[in-house]
C-alpha cells in the first residue's frame, strides 16, 4: 500500500493540487482498446506490483501515479471508481487476445476510489512501448450515477508519442498535451528507484 503521507508529499512536490485542475479543460477521451480485462484479477487493488498470493515484485520500474477526478468547475468527484490497465514490462497484457505469457507477478489491472478531495493513487510500473504503440496507461472513470469515461495517459519525452495513432488522433495540441505526463525520480518521496507522475482527470465534454 502507498502511505497517505508519502502521497501527500508527492502532491506538494509536483505542484498545486485540485485547485490547479479547476482551470483545466476536460480531459480528452480515448479508446478503451482491445485489452480491457476479460477476467479481473482476484487482487484488483491500487498496487499492481504485487499480485495476490505472491510476494515477488513485478518486473519493471516502480511508478507511482497520483491525481484527482474533478468536474469542469474544479470540484472533486467523490466516490468515482478509477481503473487502470496496462501491459507488463515486456509489452504483454493479461488478456487472451494478447497470446499469454504476461508477467505473472504483475497485476495488470487496478482500481481505486476517489476520496473526498477526488484524489486517487496507483503503484504500478513505468509503461513501455510495444509494436504500434507508445508507452501508455489506460484509465477508466465511473463517477457515481454517471457515465463511464475512458482515456489514456502517456509519458513525456517518449519519441513514439509523435507517431502514435491514438495520441495523434487528438488534433488539438493543447488537448493532446493534457494526456502527456512527466515521470520524475522520486526516491526520497515514495520508494527507492521509483518514478512519480500526476495525471489530473477533468470530466466533461471537450
Amino acid at each position: 500500500m502507498i502511505a497517505a503521507s508519502l502521497v501527500g508529499s508527492a502532491v506538494v512536490l509536483l505542484g498545486n493540487t485540485a485547485a490547479a485542475a479547476a482551470v483545466l479543460s476536460p480531459t480528452p477521451a480515448q479508446t478503451t482498446g482491445p485489452f480491457y480485462p476479460v477476467d479481473f484479477p482476484l487482487d484488483a487493488d491500487a498496487d499492481l506490483l504485487i499480485a495476490s498470493g505472491d510476494a515477488t515484485m513485478a518486473q519493471g520500474t516502480p511508478t507511482h501515479v497520483i491525481g484527482h477526478v474533478l468536474d469542469r468547475d474544479g470540484q472533486p468527484v467523490r466516490g468515482a471508481r478509477v481503473e487502470i490497465w496496462q501491459c507488463d514490462a515486456f509489452g504483454r497484457y493479461h488478456h487472451p487476445r494478447d497470446g499469454g505469457g504476461a508477467d505473472p507477478n504483475f497485476q495488470g489491472f487496478g482500481a481505486a476510489t476517489a476520496n473526498a478531495e477526488g484524489a486517487w493513487r496507483f503503484r504500478t510500473i513505468r509503461p513501455v512501448a510495444y509494436p504500434g504503440r507508445t508507452p501508455h496507461i489506460h484509465f477508466s472513470v465511473l463517477p457515481p450515477g454517471g457515465e463511464r469515461f475512458t482515456t489514456q495517459m502517456y509519458v513525456a519525452g517518449e519519441p513514439q508519442n509523435d507517431t502514435d495513432f491514438v495520441l495523434s488522433g487528438v488534433r488539438d495540441p493543447e488537448a493532446r498535451a493534457r494526456l502527456v505526463v512527466p515521470l520524475i525520480p522520486a526516491d526520497d518521496v515514495v520508494e527507492a528507484g521509483a518514478l512519480l507522475g500526476r495525471f489530473e482527470i477533468v470530466l466533461g465534454e471537450v
